[in-house]
């Protein structure tokens, strides 16, 4: 062979090396895109079976607290409680309280409101205009055929409004129901500071203008007109030595009793937590209210589901 052949099959096999090189590190490179893409697939599928078990494991929560409230009378309903149980790959922890413990931001009287305030830290002034706020966002606008004229409630939103504008909001007060409570921060002068130390004794799901005494938080009841530390004291004892003595702590309260009530409630708020046999938690606060029994719209469930989040929704904060 040649000198001139030789060198045009080395230069030939050259070239066929570096074609092979090519390609086997272009398969290399499909073969780390695929594994990274199968990885990432089968991660996504883990986290998304690890919430279809987590929200299956919390509504199973919800369902024994409904179970275990209905098959009592109303008024042997227990009005708070908790229970553990297991669901799938998961051990749940349920502690529940009537809804009615908190105070109602949509019905609540403003020297209910204002003592709240007060009870979380808020000098008293400031107190009475923060609940101002409250009752000025709900209060209907003036026009409105149900109210228009009717105890000076068209004067009350007229005037909330010109304060809106002189303090330069972008935005009216809504002049309905608060659908959440978060909605305090949208108030005037109201900080998130204080709005986050009122949001654990609050809701909007009620309709009561009252609070039941035999669940509300010590601060809550501090919130209560004529409340004095000596009543406080009384019912926070009588509601550890006998506390289905509803009628003895609503007599306890003497002159502070205006604002209270000891009516069984059907909303009640669960805080539920689910564990996975990996060690993994999630967490979740629901509320739902009870049906009355019987009624035409039972069919599905016996109760309403009012609010749920958990912890893949971001941050947990009461409604």
């Amino acid at each position: 062979m040649t000198s001139a052949l030789k060198s045009a099959t080395r230069t030939e096999t050259g070239f066929v090396l570096i074609a092979v090189l090519w390609i086997l590190a272009a398969l290399a490179t499909l073969a780390a895109v695929y594994s990274s893409y199968t990885v990432s697939t089968a991660a996504a599928s883990h986290v998304a079976d690890d919430r279809v078990q987590a929200e299956a494991s919390i509504r199973a929560g919800v369902e024994m607290t409904v179970f275990r409230e209905l098959g009592l009378p109303d008024q042997a309903r227990p009005a708070r409680g908790g229970f553990d149980m297991r669901v799938g790959r998961t051990s749940v922890t349920v502690r529940f309280r009537s809804e009615n413990g908190r105070i109602d931001l949509n019905a609540a009287p403003t020297d209910l409101l204002a003592g709240l305030f007060t009870a979380v830290g808020v000098d008293s002034s400031r107190a009475e205009t923060f609940a101002e706020r409250i009752v000025g966002w709900r209060t209907k606008a003036a026009g409105d055929a149900n109210v228009a004229g009717a105890d000076g409630k068209d004067d009350k939103a007229a005037k909330e409004d010109e304060l809106y504008r002189e303090q330069h909001m972008p935005y009216p007060p809504r002049h309905a129901p608060l659908d959440d409570t978060l909605e305090l921060s949208l108030l005037p002068g109201v900080s998130l500071a204080v709005v986050e130390r009122v949001l654990p004794f609050v809701t909007v799901f009620t309709g009561r203008a009252e609070v039941d005494v035999s669940t509300a938080d010590p601060t809550v009841l501090s919130a209560f007109p004529e409340m004095t530390p000596q009543i406080l004291g009384a019912v926070l004892n009588a509601r550890v030595n006998n506390p289905d003595d509803r009628r003895a702590l609503e007599a306890l309260l003497g002159p502070a009793k205006a604002r209270a009530t000891t009516d069984p409630s059907k909303a009640f708020r669960a805080s539920i937590s689910v564990e996975f046999d990996n060690g993994r938690r999630v967490h979740a606060e629901v509320v739902f209210r009870l049906k009355d029994q019987g009624a035409k719209d039972q069919v599905d469930e016996p109760y309403d589901l009012l609010y749920w989040r958990d912890d893949f929704d971001g941050p947990m904060q009461s409604a």
